[in-house]
């Protein structure tokens, strides 16, 4: 199954993107370095359903799904048309648009918590717009988190007092720079599944805590109780509890981590499978907590721009009807169930973990620097057997068995490669690019 892919003209456009983009890309994923570079495609001109075309004309399935915000699949027919017919009659820019509504009421019934919506265009703008209002409803300053919620400086601020602060939150080597080093002290972290650790922020900080905002899981699944304690605390300290559903919001559930897991809170924030890929994002929350914004200044022409909420409305619909969180959760746990069996047959120092709307893959050899080589070997052998796998995998509502059985085969192929790498013992000699680059300090 292993072919020779061609990725010449992609690596022409990202040398010319070096020179007239700061770090080549938008979005730091989709950087070259993070992949195997000279052998991944990076950049793509078509993609439909599950798959993609890259800019050389290959073909392959894709496993990461725009960072998970697909969940219909690509190009996704009654997403587009509604798109390309309320393209065609205006961005709607200069009143408001009915689909403001439409969507806010829709939303309203979907989600458990959501009394009141606002708008916005991306999941860190989505969290920022809730620190800000929960910031608003309390009068209070102090920020603490768990998780991954964007590149804005109210999180970024956690790394002003400790430069290591987001490490195991976002990833190592995020630097503040331009963030106001006024900021220091207002955004503070707590482990998960550890109440201890958000207790003791709490109490150190009492009565100066506006929220609490986290995924509630992500790549490790809640222990029993742990959501419900974190309920418990922030309500005993009049704390704002924010969950962020930007990748758990339509995959775990129509609603949400919050109706999977049973735990309510104050507010949630969406992107991502929200418009299917298109841009789109919303704070949704209790009405005690979601009106006062009606008073602070949070406020953007592009926010509710009618292409996007055409794609909101046309996605969520569209999930209402065909429930793809049932397809990715099968998908998933047969793809994560297959890999485990596998590796620990060949005896890979491997794990697939997490949940299986977005399994994580993770080598566990106790020497570090070999699992970045190993990483980079799998998603070298799998893109040359026409995957484009990641150590987060996304499938999508239109990811076919086929598709999984492909997937599967090329694993198969692929950890019989990791297998012999690892008897030599010289598991580089098996590279034909760079080993991946993990660390944010080393790219820039």
């Amino acid at each position: 199954m292993r072919r020779k892919y061609s990725v010449g003209r992609s690596l022409e456009l990202y040398e010319r993107a070096l020179h007239c983009i700061p770090g080549g890309t938008h979005l730091f994923g989709r950087r070259a370095e993070l992949a195997a570079y000279g052998v991944s495609p990076i950049y793509s001109d078509r993609q439909q359903g599950g798959h993609f075309w890259d800019v050389d004309g290959s073909e392959y399935i894709d496993l990461l799904m725009g960072s998970g915000a697909v969940i219909l699949g690509h190009a996704y027919p009654t997403v587009v048309e509604a798109v390309q017919e309320q393209a065609a009659r205006g961005t709607g820019l200069t009143l408001n648009h009915p689909m403001e509504v439409d969507l806010a009421e829709l939303l309203v019934e979907v989600v458990p918590c959501a009394e009141m919506v606002r708008f916005c265009k991306g999941g860190g703008e989505a969290n920022t717009i809730a620190v800000r209002i929960a910031r608003g409803a309390t009068g209070r300053d102090k920020i603490i988190f768990c998780g991954y919620h964007g590149w804005h400086d109210w999180y970024l601020a956690a790394n002003l007092a400790d430069e290591v602060a987001l490490n195991e939150h976002l990833m190592p080597g995020i630097s503040p720079t331009g963030v106001p080093r006024v900021l220091q002290g207002t955004a503070l972290s707590f482990e998960y599944n550890n109440l201890g650790s958000l207790q003791a922020v709490l109490e150190a900080n009492q009565g100066e805590v506006a929220a609490v905002i986290m995924e509630a899981a992500r790549s490790s699944l809640p222990e029993p109780g742990f959501l419900q304690g974190v309920r418990e605390l922030t309500e005993r300290h009049g704390v704002v509890l924010i969950f962020d559903e930007v990748v758990t919001g339509f995959r775990l559930a129509l609603g949400g981590a919050q109706e999977y897991f049973g735990v309510l809170p104050d507010m949630a924030t969406y992107a991502k499978t929200l418009s299917n890929g298109f841009a789109l994002g919303a704070v949704v929350g209790k009405r005690e907590v979601m009106e006062p914004a009606r008073d602070m200044f949070i406020s953007s022409v592009y926010w509710a721009e009618a292409t996007g909420l055409a794609a909101g409305l046309a996605s969520v619909r569209a999930m209402r009807d065909v429930n793809p969180s049932a397809t990715v959760w099968a998908l998933g746990k047969h793809f994560m169930n297959s890999m485990n069996q596998l590796a620990e047959r060949l005896e890979l120092p491997f794990t697939c973990a997490g949940l299986p709307p977005f399994p994580f893959i993770r080598f566990t050899h106790e020497n570090a620097k070999l699992n970045q080589e190993l990483t980079t070997l799998y998603i070298q052998e799998m893109a040359r057997r026409g995957v484009f796998a990641y150590t987060v995998n996304y499938f999508c509502f239109e990811h076919s068995q086929r598709d999984l059985y492909d997937v599967l085969e090329a694993v198969g192929e692929t950890f019989d490669v990791i297998a012999k790498a690892l008897q030599c013992g010289d598991v580089k000699s098996f590279l034909e690019c760079p080993v991946r680059q993990a660390d944010f300090r080393r790219l820039v």
